[in-house]
């Protein structure tokens, strides 16, 4: 489960780390955020055709983080599917259609995570003496240097009760996909989001490569090296938001 993650590079340092030739003014103007939570509006990276030549172009453009499938009536359940399984992507029709045609990379700074420090007989003797629960505590797992580019997919989903004319009918969309955590973060929590080395971000992106092909991607050891830190409970709270959430404690 990735429910948290931070964001806080310039858009330009994106576009060149990414290799991106084209910059939507969205994702240039989106600020900073050390605390993105879903529903949040986020950078992705995709490949796709441009409508005038039909060339495949890279850009880096801005989606909201909670995939809604096309064929879904409402874009409320968004919120519910921030993440895709790895193991089942294939399987799911919310999944599977944009495993195969949509593709993106989702760069972050890192995620977070929460690991409950206590054994459970230790949480058992806390309730049965206060009848709280020992408090979980946070982690921020990041990589040392360039940015993790976790895979995701992304979706448009279309407003039927917007007019043609209105720019707000189409929504995008994005979920990040995770798997089995690696075996030094699994103390921490059991799944992990798929980071997929550079060497993998043409082959994840090419609308020309297949799902079967795409899905093989998927579970490799992660694409860049994370450090697990913890970090202050302040990130608990969605409204706090800031470069002290990722400082270690």
């Amino acid at each position: 489960m990735c429910g948290r993650y931070a964001s806080f590079r310039d858009a330009q340092d994106l576009a060149d780390e990414f290799a991106v030739a084209d910059l939507a003014e969205d994702a240039r103007l989106l600020p900073p955020a050390w605390n993105v939570a879903p529903t949040d509006p986020v950078r992705i990276v995709v490949e796709r055709a441009a409508k005038e030549t039909g060339e495949i172009r890279r850009s880096l453009r801005v989606a909201r983080w909670g995939l809604v499938p096309s064929w879904s009536k409402d874009a409320r359940g968004g919120a519910r599917m921030i993440n895709a399984r790895a193991e089942t992507l294939l399987d799911k029709p919310a999944f599977a259609k944009p495993l195969a045609v949509r593709r993106c990379l989702v760069p972050a700074d890192g995620y977070y995570e929460w690991r409950r420090p206590a054994t459970d007989a230790e949480d058992a003797a806390a309730r049965a003496g206060t009848g709280a629960r020992t408090a979980k505590q946070p982690y921020f797992i990041h990589p040392d240097g360039p940015s993790a580019a976790f895979a995701g997919l992304y979706e448009f989903w279309r407003d039927r009760s917007a007019a043609d004319d209105d720019p707000a009918r189409w929504l995008v969309t994005t979920t990040i996909i995770t798997t089995d955590a690696a075996p030094d973060l699994a103390p921490i929590h059991d799944r992990m989001p798929v980071t997929l080395a550079p060497g993998d971000w043409d082959t994840w992106l090419d609308p020309a490569v297949g799902p079967q092909d795409a899905a093989a991607l998927l579970g490799g050891p992660p694409g860049v090296a994370l450090t697990a830190e913890p970090v202050s409970t302040a990130v608990n709270t969605v409204a706090n938001d800031g470069p002290e959430l990722v400082r270690p404690v």
